[in-house]
């Protein structure tokens, strides 16, 4: 029986290049697709593959907020993260969230097949210049400095459309929340990150990985 995967990135030449890897492999087949965070959470709980490969960085929600939801909702479905970085906080905070690999895209074109393989077999997976010591001493020394623990699942996910620049009503539609809920928000999270407007928050969402640096 082949390892049913589905594919999460907003860049569909990414997702083709990936499908094209995966399905050559012969133990192995794409089962589903998405562009941004939110469809594949949708496609994730339809579906129910046995590895999501997702970027980190999407539109709408991020991977690592999809982890975890994914990780709560559907918890023997395994996700690989698929990012551009390579910071340990990054690293950390997916894996806490609940991912079992992270890949990065520089060398996710040799490395993606031997990933599935090796977290569909019950293994943690990270890119051969990821080491598990920096994510470690990672965790022991620097979780309690970064600004992002200060923040619950809600605020990161304000932050986001924030930064994504929708506006107050656009994104109480989003997350059924009234657009001054919206507001309160947008100034705890101000408060919490010591920025003064959203280009500030656009700023630390783009260098914390919560939303892709153009």
């Amino acid at each position: 029986m082949k390892i049913k995967i589905f594919l999460a990135d907003d860049h569909s030449v990414l997702r083709d290049g990936m499908r094209a890897l995966l399905e050559s492999a012969g133990d192995m087949g794409v089962v589903g697709e998405a562009s941004d965070g939110r469809e594949a959470l949708k496609g994730i709980e339809a579906l129910h593959p046995d590895i999501a490969v997702m970027d980190i960085s999407m539109p709408e929600m991020g991977g690592i907020e999809a982890a975890e939801i994914v990780h709560d909702r559907c918890p023997d479905v395994k996700v690989i993260m698929l990012s551009m970085v390579s910071d340990a906080e990054t690293i950390y905070r997916a894996l806490r969230a609940g991912a079992s690999g992270y890949l990065l895209k520089t060398s996710a074109g040799r490395e993606v097949v031997q990933a599935v393989r090796a977290v569909y077999g019950g293994k943690r997976y990270l890119s051969d210049k990821i080491t598990e010591s920096m994510v470690e001493n990672y965790g022991r020394e620097q979780l309690a400095k970064s600004p992002l623990e200060s923040l619950s699942r809600r605020e990161r996910q304000v932050l986001q459309h924030l930064a994504e620049g929708r506006s107050a009503p656009e994104i109480g539609k989003l997350l059924s929340i009234s657009p001054r809920t919206v507001e309160t928000y947008r100034s705890r999270l101000m408060e919490k990150l010591s920025v003064k407007d959203i280009r500030g928050l656009t700023l630390f969402a783009v260098k914390h990985g919560i939303i892709p640096q153009e």
